[in-house]
């Protein structure tokens, strides 16, 4: 790395740190007290609100990293040239590109970071925020397992359960319906599934049944306590990906953070072939996910032209910029994915727009800047 390089990086860092840590304790703060009378039923202790803003910490870095990053450019960049460093710079022959290389790769390195705390660190933290919060009072009639969750289908199979418990990968009072090459359904009850060695193991009162068709009388084929079911692929991974996927359409399809690339591609393995309006949420949902860490490096295509302009500004227009545009950026992007689910527009276009919208508008100001 260049003197140079090392220079305009160790420029941005602080500002990049103070804003990233004032922003994310203002969040954990508010976060508390937005939330003060239900720590206090949970009966929540000192020690146990420290641990429940560590928990939270990622989802709101996940939400913040691209307004902090945007925030910092501006500042780092307004304070170089109100003092004609870029000036300088340039005079000596340094394009504002080459300027600009330590803060691409500042962008590109946020966007990776904001991906792996996307896909890896937000569900395993919202899990841990969920424990913390339930630690010392227990709900009426929670047991761990799913009463609201008692079915689903996949490309080959229907699932029906009483419960579903998705810690200990159990069913309680299973039946499995599936249709044969030969054009026979078949049928099987048990008292109890549960996955291990990586299969399904049925328990007690397993019974196993055939139909010639529809019309024709159930035939028993197989009484037995216990019966392993090898070519039943439908893996509790898969399950907890239907459980999420499943709550997220409920919802209309609002964007979540805790819905991970893995479980809509799992969704997606168990029904391969879902109704069109399912599918473009779906569809749109995961090239959101995609799309949302490179606002990162889109930032900074946004605040060089901006913030590199010669002359002497005041900071405050920074923040201003940087409400203005987070703002628009925040509309177009609400805009998109909204035409997207409803299939008004291709879901990758309408996750990847405000992206190409604002990246080709960056890159027109720096072409423009003198």
């Amino acid at each position: 790395m260049r003197l140079l390089d090392r220079y305009l990086f160790r420029e941005l860092l602080a500002p990049l740190a103070y804003c990233l840590g004032g922003l994310v304790l203002l969040g954990n703060c508010f976060t508390l007290f937005a939330e003060l009378e239900k720590l206090q039923e949970n009966k929540l202790h000192f020690s146990d609100l420290l641990e429940y803003s560590v928990a939270a910490t990622p989802q709101f870095l996940v939400m913040v990293l691209p307004v902090t990053l945007l925030l910092a450019l501006l500042y780092t960049l307004i304070n170089l040239s109100r003092s004609n460093e870029i000036t300088a710079m340039r005079a000596a022959g340094i394009s504002l590109w080459r300027i600009s290389a330590p803060y691409f790769a500042v962008g590109v390195a946020a966007s990776a970071a904001l991906f792996a705390m996307n896909e890896l660190l937000v569900p395993r933290s919202t899990e841990w925020g969920d424990h913390i919060l339930n630690r010392y009072v227990q709900k009426p009639g929670d047991t761990e397992a799913l009463k609201n969750f008692q079915g689903f289908a996949s490309a080959h199979r229907q699932w029906q359960f009483g419960e579903y418990r998705p810690k200990t990968a159990e069913m309680i009072n299973p039946i499995v319906f599936w249709n044969s090459p030969d054009g026979s359904i078949w049928q099987l009850h048990a008292d109890l599934a549960v996955w291990t060695n990586r299969v399904w193991t049925f328990f007690n009162n397993v019974a196993e049944y055939s139909q010639a068709s529809e019309q024709a009388p159930l035939v028993p084929s197989l009484r037995t306590n216990e019966l392993a079911m090898p070519g039943f692929d439908e893996t509790p991974a898969l399950i907890n990906s239907e459980i999420k996927v499943s709550g997220f359409l409920r919802l209309g399809g609002i964007r979540q953070a805790n819905i991970p690339l893995k479980d809509i591609l799992g969704y997606l393995r168990l029904h391969p072939d879902p109704p069109r309006s399912i599918s473009e949420k779906l569809l749109t949902e995961l090239n959101g996910r995609l799309a949302a860490p490179w606002t990162c490096l889109v930032v900074v295509f946004i605040a060089i032209p901006f913030g590199a302009m010669p002359g002497r500004r005041n900071f405050f227009f920074g923040v201003a910029g940087v409400i203005a545009i987070s703002f628009i950026y925040f509309v177009i992007q609400r805009v998109s994915l909204t035409l997207g689910s409803a299939g008004d527009l291709p879901s990758w276009l309408a996750a990847w727009l405000p992206n190409f919208i604002f990246g080709a508008t960056g890159l027109f100001l720096m072409a423009r800047v003198r």
